[in-house]
């Protein structure tokens, strides 16, 4: 379905979003207001609930969010310059919508569910429990999805139950003799590299902690 370079892909998609562009428009108007709202969470529901009624439409408009000239030319060249204008002006008129589509069409095409794009950090200090304090927020999008503080050592528990679980995942495709993409494996290349450098940083600073008494100012 996502599959917009197949010859005939785009103008099938458009030609059924143009038999609902009015009801459409009137959606991603909701849509456009519980953004502003700020209901992130009532926002992705409603996409994806677009998404699942109305696969077609719903790929016409994440594509036109998207703003790619490439699928404009598709539609251009395929049903003319009237219809390519209109999901143009998608683009233009629900700016606030391109990113919430992006995600749940990455959840559609790609298997994923919530990918986080960010974390919001905080650090303090207990003084009583003489214990450094990190907080944290991951986001998909605008969507905050968890809300965490703990301690170093409690953040890097988790840290470990993520880094055993991507290990396994990776030790059952090995024993299924299942192939892992060149992208994705690139991808964790760069990733254990830099997790070894925080590593190495994280060694340094519990090893001057080691050096210095507790209690000490």
């Amino acid at each position: 379905m996502d599959d917009v370079d197949s010859q005939d892909m785009p103008g099938v998609l458009v030609e059924e979003y143009l038999q609902r562009e009015r009801g459409t428009h009137a959606l991603l108007d909701d849509l456009e207001t519980l953004s502003i709202e700020g209901e992130y969470e009532q926002l992705r529901e409603r996409i994806r609930t677009f998404a699942e009624h109305n696969r077609e439409v719903f790929f016409t408009v994440a594509l036109a969010l998207t703003n790619s000239k490439h699928f404009f030319g598709d539609v251009e060249a395929q049903l003319g310059v009237g219809p390519a204008d209109k999901l143009r002006a998608l683009a233009e008129t629900y700016p606030s919508l391109t990113e919430p589509f992006t995600l749940v069409r990455m959840e559609v095409s790609n298997d994923r569910y919530n990918p986080i794009t960010g974390l919001d950090v905080t650090t303090t200090y207990n003084r009583e429990e003489e214990t450094p304090l990190v907080g944290y927020t991951a986001h998909s999008g605008e969507l905050g999805l968890y809300d965490f503080r703990g301690s170093p050592q409690e953040v890097l528990q988790t840290a470990c139950y993520l880094v055993q679980a991507t290990n396994e995942s990776l030790e059952a495709s090995l024993e299924q003799n299942h192939s892992v993409n060149t992208d994705e494996l690139s991808g964790l290349i760069d990733r254990r590299e830099h997790l070894e450098s925080e590593l190495n940083a994280l060694r340094d600073n519990i090893d001057e902690l080691r050096r210095k008494p507790v209690g000490d100012e």
